[in-house]
């Protein structure tokens, strides 16, 4: 586990104790396999501190081979991965991570530990920016009048770029995009390289969650007082991950502002309880109960509940139907013939009929 502060400069002594730890174990021949995300070159670290304190002078090799699992889909990733990444300095090392990765039917990609380690970063880091991109462009598209999920369905038929992670909304969290970009960050400008374009992308994340924290104000006018839903607190559906969820910095946000915020996630509650920022949220046990009376609806995470849900029942239960989505699940024109004031990223808003 790699601890992370806030500047993005990755704390490796944990990965410093265990290279001493093997390199005091060691008595034959082995291969030391490294699948964190880690600076590059530390791969080149992990060797000097085994040599070093390799009392015993067994040979060795260090491999990086990162790993690419989202949460949600770890076990189909593993099984069917896009691509197998080994990275290496020498034929015999090679051959024996080749072996483990026989059964496994994916291209594998030969390269020098600096560049296997690289990799990951860099991946991780592209992803994130085509989540602001696409987050950017809806801001144009919103003034403009355009639509950005059609927008984006233009710029995916494009082979060379591709309809994944092209999804407007409230913007990126977890453990990975967040970390792994300041980490990135840092790593370039201690290489002497600064990468300011990634710089950009967390202004423009962070932005996207502040301007939907506008529409909402302007919308409510006063948040004091007022009941808010909230569908939605992990930072994706699948997962009961909340870390670094832009769902529960909403709904942080919205407590503070004096709203009395409802929340449901189907798998969140537990974590979200633990959560001292939102502890004055009432956390209910379904989506249905969230909205009982309640003046608008944020909604922060895509979950296929929320998608299929009822409207005609949620427009019912609702003193208002005032609905903020974060996430787009929804047809504009639709809400508005339902009577819902519906407003969502990058799509014009439509007033109820």
């Amino acid at each position: 586990m790699l601890c992370l502060p806030p500047n993005g400069d990755v704390d490796l002594s944990y990965i410093e104790k265990v290279a001493r730890e093997i390199a005091g174990v060691l008595t034959s021949y082995r291969v030391i396999v490294d699948k964190s995300t880690v600076p590059v070159k530390t791969g080149e670290k992990v060797a000097e501190s085994i040599k070093r304190y390799n009392r015993h002078g067994a040979d060795f090799d260090v491999v990086s081979n990162p790993e690419f699992l989202r949460e949600g889909c770890a076990v189909a990733d593993l099984m069917k991965p896009d691509r197998i990444v080994i990275g290496a300095q020498n034929e015999r090392a090679i051959d024996l991570m080749k072996k483990v990765y026989e059964p496994f039917m994916a291209p594998i990609l030969v390269t020098d530990i600096n560049s296997a380690e690289l990799i990951k970063h860099a991946a991780n880091s592209f992803l994130a920016l085509k989540i602001s991109y696409i987050n950017a462009i809806s801001a144009i598209c919103e003034a403009s009048g355009a639509d950005v999920a059609k927008v984006a369905d233009g710029i995916g038929m494009d082979r060379r770029i591709g309809r994944s992670f092209l999804h407007a909304g409230i913007g990126y969290g977890g453990s990975c995009f967040p970390k792994d970009i300041a980490a990135f960050i840092t790593i370039s400008e201690q290489l002497g390289v600064p990468f300011n374009l990634l710089k950009e992308v967390q202004r423009i994340n962070a932005s996207q969650k502040e301007r939907f924290l506008k529409v909402i104000r302007e919308t409510l006018w006063v948040l004091r007082e007022k009941k808010i839903a909230v569908w939605g607190l992990t930072f994706k559906p699948d997962t009961d991950d909340i870390r670094s969820s832009v769902a529960i910095e909403l709904v942080e946000d919205m407590l503070k502002q004096g709203a009395h915020v409802v929340a449901y996630d189907p798998k969140g509650m537990d974590k979200a309880r633990e959560v001292k920022a939102i502890s004055d949220a009432r956390l209910v046990s379904s989506a249905l109960e969230a909205i009982e009376g309640a003046e608008a609806l944020v909604i922060a995470t895509e979950w296929s509940e929320f998608a299929n849900v009822d409207l005609a029942v949620v427009k019912e239960k609702m003193t208002t139907p005032i609905i903020f989505d974060g996430r787009n699940l929804f047809d504009p024109q639709t809400m508005a013939q339902l009577g819902f004031r519906y407003h969502s990223i990058g799509r014009a808003s439509v007033a109820p009929r």
